[in-house]
């Protein structure tokens, strides 16, 4: 990664990502440009400076040395830019990971990430007989928090939830955040797909991936308006409402599960190659030595280009 000098003249670096080199070479004519998005990764905006004249209030801004193009597209433009046709918001959405809705069956673990148990040995959800080495459940047959099942993705199990809204009460959750054309209605889900795909929460639901590229992350695309198991619109309008963390205007909630791979359910070869190995208290109170790989999973909002980053951990005994 490298900077572009931005001091003098505008500089327009542009290249193909690797997925858009792949779908060029494949050369059925097919391949075209019909979209493009904006980044400001670079800018700091607390660099505006109204204590110079108008002129060069943004002059520093506008000099802020920029990254030169590079073809990793799990890397380019983490900060979205986004139109609103009103000029009058002094509030814009974000999203926020939820831990306090469902009885807290949202919430990490305590040591930061999510948990995902990827075989039934791991889980020990009580189909596996003379187990006590349980990561998933807890001495009383209780789902440990922060735990989700990868295997048995039929049973109730913990799961991820992100709103969106403002998280102001400037603007209450009564108001309709329709009207101020920050409705967050779709999203996409990114993850390694060696690793884990997605599940709705409740498991029922298996979600096919929009495409694979060639580090092996796979996008997934979910809409209100098409997957209701996955995208809900939020009609908690309380100000004080126990389960939202949106203090706000509220628009819509995504919530899903992660099931785990055959890679890592029948092998060990990732985990080998990935991850490494930790502890972790089983069932019966006692530590369990277990193996584990660390991913982030991304969850990024279509309309706003707001994204939050999830630290999970598949765990095999």
């Amino acid at each position: 990664m490298a900077f572009q000098d931005n001091s003098g003249d505008i500089i327009f670096d542009v290249v193909l990502t690797d997925e858009g080199r792949r779908r060029l070479s494949a050369g059925d004519g097919t391949f075209n440009i019909v979209k493009f998005g904006l980044g400001d990764d670079e800018i700091n905006y607390t660099l505006y400076d109204t204590t110079v004249a108008t002129q060069n209030q943004d002059i520093q801004i506008l000099q802020t040395p920029i990254f030169e193009a590079f073809t990793n597209n799990t890397s380019v433009m983490s900060s979205m830019l986004m139109s609103i046709p009103r000029n009058n918001l002094f509030y814009l959405p974000i999203l926020k990971i939820n831990e306090v809705a469902d009885t807290q069956k949202t919430q990490f673990h305590s040591d930061g990430v999510f948990y995902v148990a990827v075989d039934a040995n791991t889980e020990n959800n009580n189909d596996v007989a003379n187990l006590t080495s349980s990561i998933a459940y807890n001495q009383q047959n209780s789902l440990v928090t922060g735990v989700m099942l990868g295997f048995s993705t039929q049973k109730a199990s913990n799961y991820i939830r992100i709103d969106a809204g403002i998280d102001n009460d400037a603007v209450p959750p009564s108001t309709n955040i329709s009207d101020l054309f920050l409705d967050e209605t779709s999203y996409t889900i990114e993850i390694d797909n060696r690793l884990g795909t997605i599940v709705s929460h409740d498991g029922k639901t298996r979600l096919d991936n929009a495409s694979v590229d060639d580090d092996n992350i796979a996008l997934y695309v979910v809409s209100a308006e098409t997957d209701p198991a996955f995208v809900l619109v939020n009609t908690d309008t309380g100000p004080n409402s126990a389960e939202q963390v949106i203090s706000g205007a509220r628009s819509t909630y995504l919530q899903f599960r992660i099931a785990s791979t055959v890679n890592l359910r029948q092998s060990d070869f990732l985990f080998n190659r990935l991850g490494s190995t930790t502890t972790m208290t089983n069932k019966g109170g006692n530590t369990s030595t277990v193996n584990f790989i660390d991913s982030l999973v991304k969850v990024t909002g279509i309309n706003t280009g707001y994204s939050v980053d999830l630290p999970i951990r598949f765990v095999k005994l």
